[in-house]
C-alpha cells in the first residue's frame, strides 16, 4: 500500500504538539530547521509503516528536544559523535513522552537489523570502535550481541543517562577523545607487531614516517582546521572526509562512526527517485486598496461613459439635421429605467414576505431560548393559594438577544453569465432590499479580469496588488473586485446605483435592445473566483469589525468553475546568473500550506476542486463565517455537477437527481461550503406575473398559471434558504 505522506505529516504535528510546517519532498535525508520550524521529510515510499513512523518520531524528537544553538563555535567536537549521543537522548525522551512509540521503534529497528541497514553482517563487532558499538547497542542491541569491557560500560552508561543537550556535548567529547586515543594506540603498536627477519627493513616505495612523534604532530596539524569547520549541518562534516582546499587529509587520522554512515546511506535507498517532486505554496497577503475598485469610482465611470453617449447623439449629423430627434439622457434610458422601477414595485411583495418570515423565525428562535426567573416580588393574585402553593412570586421571561448578522456577496462577472446576469441581479436586489429593511449591513463585490484599476509604474504597468515571492500563489495582472453596493450608502444614492447596474446588465442581455454602451472595463471577463476567495481572508474580518458583527454570511454566486491558480516559482535559465521568477499551474504533488493554522492541503485533485480546498482553508481561518455557495446550472450541466459530489449510480446520486428533477434545485451537503446549492439558471427569473393573451385557450391559461406558481415557489425557496441562516 502506498504511503500517504500527508497523513504522516499530521502524525508529526500531533507528536510535536505544535503546528509544525511539514514538507514531504524528494530529499535524501530528513532535516529540521529550528528557526523556521519546518520539518522536511524524504518521500520514504519504500519504507514500511513501522519504519516510516519511527523515522517521523525520531525527527520530531529532534524538533522537540534538540536546541537551536551554535555549539560548534565553542566546542570542537565531531558532528558524528554528537549525533549518535543526541539520537540516544531524543529517542529516549520521545518514547518517554509517548510510550506507545516504544513498540514502533522496536519493530522498525528489527526490520532495519534484518535488512542489514548498519552493514554489520559477517563482521566481527568486537573490531568496531566504541562509538560504533554504542550506536548499534542503542538502536539494534535487542537483535545482535554487543560486548563491552568494564571501562567501556562507563561510556555506555554516560550516554544512556544524558538528559540535557549540554550533557550530550560533554559525553560526546569524552567518547570522541577515547576513540581517538584508542586509534592512535593501535597506529603506534602496528609497526612493532611481529619480529621477522625483515623487521626494520624498508621496502621499495615505503613512505612510513620514522618518528612516532612526527606522525602524531602531523595528525594534529590536519585535525585543527577540520575541527574548526564543524557545524550543525551534516554536509559540513562530510566535506571533512574528502579533504579541503587547505591541503590533503587522511580519513584514517580521525575516528569515524561507520555504522551511522551506513545507516544514512541505506535510508537513502528508501526514497523513491521516480515521479515529480512535491511543491508547497502559500497564499499571499494582498493590498486590497489596489484591488478593490471603490463604490463611487464605478458609478462616476458609468456617468462619464453615458455623458459621452449623449454627446455622440447630439453631434451626429443625422440628429443635427433633425433636432427633434436629439436624444437626452432621460430618453436614452427611458425604457431600461422603466423596467427597473417596474421590477422594484413588483418585488416589494417578495421583500415583505422575506421580512415577515425573518421576524417570525427570529422571534421563534428567541422564545425557544427564553428563560423564566423569579423577581422576588409577591404576586398578590396568588396569595390565596399560600397553603398549597410555595410559588407566590412574580416571574419574568428573559429573551436572549439575537446575533448581529451581516452579508457579503461575491458575484461572478464572467462572460458565461451574460444570459442570466439580469435575473441574477434581480434576485440580488431582493436580498439587498430585504437587508435594508431589517437593517442588516451588506457589501457586494463582483470579481473580474477586465477592470485595470490602480496605480501605474513608470513603464505604464499596473502596480502589483501583492508582493510577488517564490512559492506564493500568483494573481492575474488585471484581477479586480468591483465594490458594487454597500449598506453604508444612503438610501437615495443606493437606489441610483442599483439603477445604474441594472442599466449595465440589461445591455449584456442579447434579448434586450439598448441605445447606449457600457464602460469597457465593466464588460464580462474570465472567472477569477479563486483569487477572490483569497481576498476574503482580509475582507470578511474587516467587514465584521467595521459593523461590530457576531456572524457574517458570505454568499458566492457563480455559473462555472474558477480558472486554475498559478504559483510563482524560481527557474534557473542557462543564460542568466540570477533565477527567473516565473509562474506554473498547480499540478500533481502540489500542496497549499497555511502557516497561521499549521494545516497543509493537498491540491492533487481535479482543477475544478481547487476552489473547495480554498473554501476549506478560508473556513479554517474564519470559523465564525457562514459560506454559502450558489451554482447556476443549465439542465445539461446538472447531472455532471451532482455526480462530482455523489458518484455515479449511488444511492446518494439517485436521491439528489430525484430532488433536482422535482425542484430544479439541489442542496449539496458534502462540500467545503456550509451550504452549497445548485439552481437551474432559468428558474432565477423573477417574472412571475400571470400574463396570457386575450385569445388564450383554457389549456394555455392553465399552463401560464402553473408556471407562475412554480416561479413564485422557486423564488421563495431560494430566498427562504438565506432567511433560515440569518434568522
Amino acid at each position: 500500500m502506498p504511503v500517504r505522506h500527508e497523513i504522516k505529516s499530521q502524525l508529526a504535528k500531533l507528536l510535536a504538539t505544535e503546528d509544525l510546517i511539514v514538507e514531504n519532498k524528494k530529499v535524501e535525508t530528513a532535516e529540521f530547521n529550528v528557526h523556521t520550524r519546518v520539518l522536511t521529510l524524504p518521500l520514504w515510499d519504500r519504507a514500511s509503516n513501522n519504519v516510516y513512523d519511527m523515522l517521523v518520531g525520531h525527527e520530531v524528537g529532534h524538533a522537540l528536544y534538540t536546541p537551536d544553538t551554535e555549539w560548534f563555535l565553542e566546542r570542537k567536537i565531531s558532528q558524528q559523535f554528537v549525533n549518535i549521543v543526541e539520537d540516544v537522548r531524543i529517542e529516549k525522551l520521545i518514547k518517554r513522552r509517548y510510550p506507545g512509540l516504544s513498540k514502533t521503534f522496536f519493530n522498525a529497528y528489527n526490520e532495519l537489523s534484518d535488512s542489514d541497514f548498519f552493514d554489520v553482517q559477517g563482521k566481527d563487532l568486537d573490531e568496531l570502535n566504541l562509538a560504533d558499538r554504542i550506536n548499534l547497542y542503542f538502536k539494534i542491541g535487542n537483535f545482535v550481541d554487543i560486548d563491552f569491557s568494564i571501562e567501556e560500560m562507563l561510556y555506555v552508561n554516560k550516554v544512556d543517562s544524558c538528559e540535557t543537550f549540554e550533557e550530550v556535548l560533554d559525553v560526546a567529547e569524552e567518547l570522541y577523545n577515547y576513540c581517538k586515543e584508542q586509534m592512535e594506540q593501535q597506529e603506534t603498536i602496528a609497526p612493532t607487531e611481529g619480529t621477522g627477519e625483515n623487521e626494520g627493513s624498508i621496502e621499495p616505495g615505503d613512505t612510513t614516517i620514522d618518528s612516532d612523534e612526527e606522525a602524531t604532530e602531523e595528525v594534529d596539524m590536519d585535525y585543527q582546521p577540520k575541527s574548526a569547520d564543524n557545524g550543525p549541518v551534516l554536509e559540513d562534516f562530510e566535506d571533512m572526509t574528502s579533504g579541503n582546499s587547505g591541503g590533503e587529509t587522511n580519513i584514517d587520522d580521525e575516528p569515524e562512526v561507520e555504522t551511522a554512515k551506513s545507516l544514512d546511506e541505506a535510508l537513502k535507498n528508501l526514497v523513491s527517485n521516480t515521479g515529480a517532486d512535491s511543491t508547497y505554496f502559500e497564499l499571499p497577503e494582498v493590498y486590497l486598496d489596489r484591488l478593490i475598485i471603490p463604490n463611487d469610482f464605478i458609478y462616476n465611470r458609468c456617468q462619464e461613459e453615458w455623458k459621452g453617449t449623449e454627446e455622440t447623439y447630439r453631434n451626429h449629423h443625422f440628429y443635427q439635421e433633425n433636432p427633434h430627434l436629439i436624444k437626452t439622457m432621460d430618453e436614452i434610458f427611458e425604457d431600461v429605467d422603466g423596467e427597473f422601477f417596474k421590477f422594484k414595485k413588483s418585488a416589494q411583495k417578495e421583500v415583505n414576505y422575506l421580512v415577515k418570515e425573518f421576524e417570525m423565525k427570529k422571534s421563534a428562535g428567541a422564545y425557544a431560548r427564553a428563560t423564566t426567573a423569579r423577581t422576588g416580588v409577591l404576586d398578590t393574585a396568588k396569595l390565596h393559594t399560600y397553603k398549597f402553593n410555595e410559588d407566590l412570586f412574580k416571574k419574568v421571561s428573559i429573551i436572549p438577544d439575537g446575533k448581529n448578522h451581516g452579508l457579503v456577496f461575491l458575484l461572478d462577472w464572467s462572460g458565461s453569465m451574460h444570459q442570466v446576469m439580469l435575473d441574477t441581479i434581480k434576485q440580488l436586489y431582493n436580498l439587498l432590499w430585504f437587508c435594508k429593511k431589517v437593517q442588516i449591513p451588506f457589501d457586494v463585490y463582483a470579481f473580474t479580469n477586465e477592470f485595470p484599476y490602480g496605480d501605474r509604474t513608470e513603464t505604464g504597468e499596473r502596480v502589483a496588488a501583492y508582493k510577488r515571492e517564490k512559492n506564493k500563489a500568483d494573481f492575474p495582472d488585471w484581477f479586480s473586485l468591483m465594490h458594487l453596493f454597500t449598506s453604508s450608502t444612503r438610501s437615495k444614492e443606493l437606489e441610483s446605483q442599483m439603477k445604474d447596474i441594472f442599466r449595465v446588465v440589461a445591455a449584456m442581455d442579447h434579448n434586450t435592445r439598448t441605445n447606449y454602451n457600457i464602460p469597457q472595463e465593466m464588460r464580462l471577463s474570465g472567472t477569477p473566483l479563486n483569487e477572490a476567495i483569497v481576498c476574503l481572508h482580509q475582507i470578511l474580518p474587516k467587514f465584521k469589525k467595521q459593523h461590530n458583527l457576531q456572524k457574517v454570511q458570505c454568499v458566492i454566486l457563480t455559473d462555472g468553475e474558477a480558472q486554475p491558480m498559478r504559483i510563482n516559482k524560481e527557474v534557473q535559465r542557462p543564460w542568466e546568473e540570477d533565477p527567473y521568477l516565473g509562474t506554473v499551474y498547480t499540478s500533481r504533488n502540489t500542496f497549499l500550506r497555511d502557516r497561521k493554522t499549521g494545516n497543509t492541503y493537498s491540491m492533487d485533485k481535479e482543477w475544478y476542486e481547487q476552489t473547495d480546498v480554498l473554501i476549506q482553508n478560508l473556513k479554517d481561518n474564519l470559523p465564525d463565517i457562514n459560506l454559502i455557495g450558489i451554482r447556476l446550472l443549465s439542465s445539461r450541466d446538472a447531472g455532471q455537477f451532482i455526480r462530482r459530489y455523489s458518484g455515479y449510480g449511488t444511492d446518494l446520486n439517485n436521491k439528489l437527481m430525484s430532488e433536482w428533477k422535482k425542484n430544479k434545485s439541489v442542496a449539496i451537503k458534502n462540500s467545503s461550503y456550509d451550504s452549497w446549492f445548485g439552481l437551474l439558471s432559468s428558474a432565477l427569473s423573477s417574472d412571475d406575473e400571470f400574463n396570457v393573451n386575450d385569445d388564450a385557450t383554457k389549456v394555455q391559461i392553465k399552463r401560464a398559471f402553473i408556471k407562475s406558481l412554480k416561479n413564485k415557489k422557486m423564488n421563495k425557496k431560494i430566498l427562504g434558504e438565506f432567511i433560515e441562516l440569518v434568522a
